[in-house]
């Protein structure tokens, strides 16, 4: 009988037993109330183990109290294994190192929190690496992929993590501590004892029942405990998920890298003609073979734009197939090979490393790509699992197919095709009355088809709430009294994750969507992506966690906050759960002026990385603008929005006497007090503002320039007018270079970015609505609008008609470009960069808004040396200024932009178009950032000089 104690005592009470990082704030819990899952589960407290130890003391304290516990990695469980009602053990914030690598018996040991990729690192300085690989690598730890027995892309290469586990120290729900090794090495416990009973009494159904086929994966895997596998205990929990054991360490197998991969993408009509082919790619003993659907390409082509995606063969669905090779002729060779005899459409061997990652990081972000179905619906998980015989595939998809059309439901289908596992999210309507039963009637269906073709409700990610209830569709009465007696022998008690497996809860309990109400009302922002709703833009989040990822390695930047703290509620999951418990009311119920919600977002940067690099498009700079607005209208707001927030117009009162302003900056003691009264930091410094802004020089040298060329509208932001017109004036000379003529508007205009940034929207409409209107005459005309502040030329490609919803704000969005866009679609020559060194720092709503590809090519072109880095400078405009953020705003320089900074030589150019990037240059280092417009105007000028010489 579980006793009820309140999160106060519970915390206090594991904080006596020696666990010291106990979270029992609501913001926490709601930040760790779901998973990648569909459900809503709110724990009582959050523990974060340091060691083994205090493992074992919030077990015994759970024991103890009769209070469920939940082992949690990078919570990425698709199934909700990973949530509880309870104690949730966070094991990735302490207790995740690579404990040692013995390169001669090609094994590692490890911490249960240590993240699949920080293992690949280490292990890859031997030549060595950890061979399953699922798509959530980057931040998927190893006890998480024990506890489903993770598979990923390459498990026809390398098997199941059960395939790769060598040894693990574990405890029991007892309370028991069992050193688990090799099969045939079982050591004295009443554990194992009782489950050697347990074994010998289900042997004829363990041997009919279970191991049937590689991704079989629901339910307990008993057939390691059958005495022709040796008893093996280790394989068995393996894929337990947190119901039989606690790890506190394990011992993993490592591989070598073949010397060379390569890649060939196979096209068919449709995936289930996909399907059909894997049986005849697997002759050819592939290391992965991954069925992609043409619908999810389209959604990044959509979403990214058309480079995002590197040339594919034709086909309406395709099979990524790796094959690999000492030698890489050999390989290629095979890979022709392979897409001559599987009966593709059409076929094409990649063997360019850059298109061949950009391929795969595709089918990785699948899950995410996938969260809106073709219908345009919130799409979900739930049934994203399943897996039959491979050779069984075609037709298992054909009639899944036929089912989702008898439920009015569609999804996109991919997967790891070679085993025979399906990935698809559904759009149920979960948010519409009855909904939830629509919910449990397919899954039941679905169930009985996949049983049908003797496959497993589940080949990967575990059944979790979504599936165990299912599980007597698929296996005899037999076969689960068994999984209930294995469970009592293990956690007699019910204390390891229940709800799970045996005794399960019902699939429809606690479903996350059907708690949510519509919130249309009110709203400041459109949402036109999610139908005018709040709720369903912040439901996008389906919890896959790349926010906790460093994506920066890739040219990514989210989620810059959350690499600087590793708190889980500054990721845009984190933050993303807080807010759909604002909107549910039940836990976080102060509404938009909730301090759990406010806590939340303060460190968010409002940086748009995520808006590009989450696959499901959540855009955390919008909600927490939308949160600023509801909360402070009408009301009086700090003070940084009135002087940060309403930035342009003191600069523009500052234009008319700049000397003056600047001096009175300067005068001792006044500049800090200044700074204090206005909620900026003591430790940042106002950039002087300039001694004759961009539109005054424009206008005094009109007469100095050509009046030929074709027409170009520059969009004069206030940074450049105000502060930096320097950078104008470079484009104007590049821009007169290439061919065009450039105008201004007939007066200032602000496309109102400090204001949006700081929640004061329905000012922002209004002064956003004026440039828009004087924006629109040449936007209809056909002329191009170059924008030379990243951010502010973001806000025209995407806040305007988010805040405005006008056919002259799409007009205009269409029409506006940056430099580098405006230059290379012209296909204007650059001046040679030749022997230039570039050190790049995209701005991030560049990154994120317009992408950097345009940039890129043309520094290439131009022949320039250009190391990219990703992630964020740190200053996000306003947000390393004000008050209360300068630490996480320079830890977030640290990340990428200072050590290249202080790695590059003094000849090196540092780019940074970016206001804010250039400004957190200044403050943090002796260097000097370079916007595009002045490195090619400076060329422009050298390659005249040199002519003339």
């Amino acid at each position: 009988m579980l006793r009820v104690i309140s999160a106060d005592a519970l915390s206090a009470e594991l904080r006596r037993s020696g666990v010291g990082d106990v979270l029992a704030d609501d913001t926490t819990r709601a930040a760790y109330s779901s998973d990648a899952s569909l459900y809503r589960v709110r724990p009582l407290v959050v523990a974060r183990p340091r060691d083994a130890d205090e493992v074992t003391a919030a077990l015994a304290v759970c024991r103890r109290e009769g209070v469920p516990l939940t082992s949690r990695g990078g919570g990425t469980s698709v199934a909700g294994n990973a949530v509880g009602t309870g104690v949730v053990l966070d094991f990735s914030r302490h207790m995740n190192r690579v404990l040692s690598i013995d390169p001669d018996t090609r094994t590692a040991t490890v911490e249960p929190g240590t993240v699949q990729a920080v293992l690949q690192r280490a292990a890859a300085a031997h030549g060595l690496r950890f061979g399953p690989d699922p798509s959530t690598f980057t931040r998927c730890t190893i006890g998480g992929m024990i506890g489903n027995n993770a598979c990923g892309s390459r498990t026809l290469g390398y098997g199941r993590t059960s395939d790769n586990v060598t040894a693990l120290q574990v405890l029991t729900g007892t309370g028991e501590s069992l050193r688990l090794g090799a099969a045939g090495t079982t050591p004295s416990s009443p554990t194992l004892s009782r489950l050697q009973q347990v074994t010998r009494k289900g042997l004829a159904t363990i041997r009919t029942e279970l191991g049937r086929f590689g991704r079989q994966v629901s339910g307990y895997a008993l057939e390691h405990l059958l005495p022709e596998n040796r008893f093996d205990v280790t394989r068995m929990v393996v894929g337990s998920e947190g119901t039989l054991v606690v790890a506190t360490e394990a011992t993993v197998r490592l591989v070598t890298e073949p010397a060379h991969r390569v890649l060939v993408v196979l096209g068919y009509p449709d995936i289930a003609s996909a399907g059909d082919a894997t049986s005849l790619v697997l002759k050819f003993d592939p290391t992965a073979c991954e069925g992609i659907d043409s619908r999810i390409i389209d959604v990044v082509r959509a979403r990214r734009g058309l480079d995002a995606v590197p040339p594919l063969p034709m086909g309406a669905a395709w099979l990524f197939v790796e094959v690999v090779g000492d030698d890489l002729d050999e390989a290629v060779a095979r890979a022709r090979q392979v897409g001559r005899e599987c009966g593709a459409v059409d076929s094409l061997v990649v063997t360019d490393a850059r298109r061949t990652a950009e391929l795969w990081r595709i089918r990785a972000d699948g899950a995410g790509l996938a969260g809106r179905s073709p219908a345009g619906l919130p799409a979900h998980a739930g049934w994203e699992d399943a897996a039959v015989p491979p050779d069984m595939l075609g037709d298992y998809l054909r009639d899944f197919d036929a089912l989702m059309a008898d439920y009015g439901v569609t999804g996109l289908p991919y997967g790891h095709f070679g085993d025979g596992c399906m990935h698809v999210r559904i759009d149920w309507p979960l948010d519409k009355p009855g909904g939830s039963s629509v919910f449990r009637e397919f899954l039941v269906a679905a169930s009985t088809l996949v049983a049908r073709y003797g496959g497993s409700l589940s080949g990967e990610h575990g059944d979790g709430r979504a599936r165990s209830e299912l599980l007597p569709l698929m296996y005899s009465v037999d076969a689960l009294d068994l999984f209930a007696a294995v469970k009592h022998a293990f956690d007699p008690d019910n204390i390891l994750n229940p709800g799970v497996v045996v005794d399960p809860r019902p699939v429809d309990a606690d479903l996350r969507v059907p708690a949510a109400p519509v919130l249309r009302r009110n709203l400041a922002l459109g949402y036109h992506h999610d139908g005018g709703d709040f709720t369903q833009a912040v439901h996008r989040c389906t919890g896959v966690g790349k926010c906790r990822a460093d994506n920066t390695a890739t040219g990514g930047v989210m989620c810059p906050s959350y690499q600087a703290t590793r708190e889980e509620k500054d990721s845009t999951r984190g933050r993303a759960r807080v807010l759909q418990e604002m909107i549910n009311g039940s836990a976080v119920t102060g509404g938009w002026r909730s301090p759990e919600v406010h806590e939340a977002l303060d460190l968010c940067l409002s940086c748009k990385g995520c808006s590009s690099d989450c696959p499901t498009g959540v855009d955390m700079a919008a909600f927490k603008s939308e949160v600023l607005h509801q909360t402070y209208a009408g009301r009086i707001r700090p003070a940084s929005h009135y002087t940060l927030g309403w930035l342009p117009r003191w600069a523009k009162v500052a234009s008319h006497a700049p000397r003056l302003a600047n001096a009175a900056m300067r005068i001792p003691g006044i500049g800090p007090l200044v700074l204090s009264s206005a909620g900026v930091d003591r430790r940042r410094a106002i950039p002087p503002f300039a001694k004759q802004t961009f539109r005054s020089w424009f206008t005094a040298t009109e007469h100095d320039r050509t009046i030929t060329g074709d027409p170009v509208v520059l969009f004069v932001d206030s940074f450049t007018n105000y502060f930096t017109p320097e950078i104008g004036r470079a484009t104007v000379r590049v821009l007169e270079a290439a061919g065009y003529r450039p105008q201004l508007t007939d007066a200032q205009q602000c496309c109102g970015l400090t204001w949006i940034s700081t929640g004061q929207l329905t000012a922002a409409k209004r002064i956003l609505g004026r440039t828009v209107n004087a924006l629109s005459e040449f936007a209809a005309a056909g002329t191009p609008i170059v924008g030379m502040e990243p951010s502010c030329t973001g806000v025209l490609r995407g806040d305007a008609a988010e805040l405005l919803g006008s056919a002259a704000a799409s007009s205009v969005a269409e029409r506006t470009r940056t430099l580098a866009e405006l230059l290379t679609d012209r296909g204007w020559e650059p001046p040679s960069l030749l022997g230039t060194s570039v050190v790049a720092q995209p701005h991030c709503h560049h990154h994120s808004v317009m992408g950097w590809s345009a940039d890129a090519k043309l520094l290439e072109e131009a022949g320039a040396q250009v190391q990219r880095l990703g992630g964020c400078c740190g200053l996000a405009g306003n947000f390393g200024v004000v008050k209360g953020h300068y630490e996480v705003s320079v830890a977030v320089a640290e990340q990428q932009l200072l050590p290249a900074v202080a790695a590059a030589d003094s000849n090196t150019t540092i780019l940074a178009d970016g206001y804010s990037c250039r400004t957190q240059l200044d403050d943090l280092t002796d260097r000097r950032g370079t916007h595009l417009a002045q490195l090619l105007a400076e060329r422009l000028d050298m390659q005249i000089a040199g002519e003339r010489r």
